[in-house]
């Protein structure tokens, strides 16, 4: 997994060091019901998934410079969506408490362009739950392209209906990264 840079982000891989971190986001009630989960209960909880980041190639830490602190994640995995096939599937998790500071955009471009130049994938799709307002607001601002609306069986919170979008690596060059990169 590459390390990417920001101005203000690193996007790593996750260490064991990171459970705290991880575990005070993960554990907001504000946060994992729109990515399709529980809020973690313990710290124990926390390290099993945790575990599971660190033993993949899929999920970076968004590590806010200014505090050394992980406040977040963003990932891109391979996925089976119903219509759609195996695709490479944009997601990302942010703490509310470090909303609207533009963080989650600087960390999406970032994978965007890894994804599109250094790795040249041809799609990348993204879907949020259709009540998930913030997560749509970002894949409008990155202007992928809008899908279906597809049913979604969640572990956790059984079928939700979801929002499903595209970019193509023609889409990203065309668009030249110009709208996104005021500040990164």
């Amino acid at each position: 997994m590459k390390k990417i840079e920001t101005k203000r982000l690193i996007l790593r891989k996750f260490t064991t060091s990171d459970l705290h971190d991880f575990f005070e986001y993960a554990k907001l009630p504000s946060v994992g019901p729109n990515a399709g989960w529980t809020p973690h209960p313990n710290l124990e909880h926390s390290k099993k998934i945790l575990d599971h980041f660190i033993n993949g190639d899929d999920v970076w830490a968004i590590e806010l410079k200014s505090e050394g602190k992980v406040i977040g994640s963003v990932g891109l995995h391979k996925s089976k969506i119903s219509n759609y096939g195996e695709v490479f599937e944009l997601g990302y998790v942010l703490s509310t408490l470090y909303e609207n500071n533009g963080y989650m955009t600087e960390a999406v471009f970032r994978i965007l362009e890894y994804s599109f130049i250094d790795m040249n994938l041809e799609k990348i799709y993204v879907a949020h739950f259709i009540e998930n307002s913030k997560s749509q607001k970002l894949i409008n601002r990155f202007k992928f392209s809008y899908l279906s609306d597809e049913d979604y069986v969640s572990n956790e919170f059984g079928i939700k209906r979801s929002r499903i979008y595209m970019m193509t690596n023609k889409d990203f060059k065309k668009l030249g990264g110009k709208i996104w990169r005021s500040g990164i």
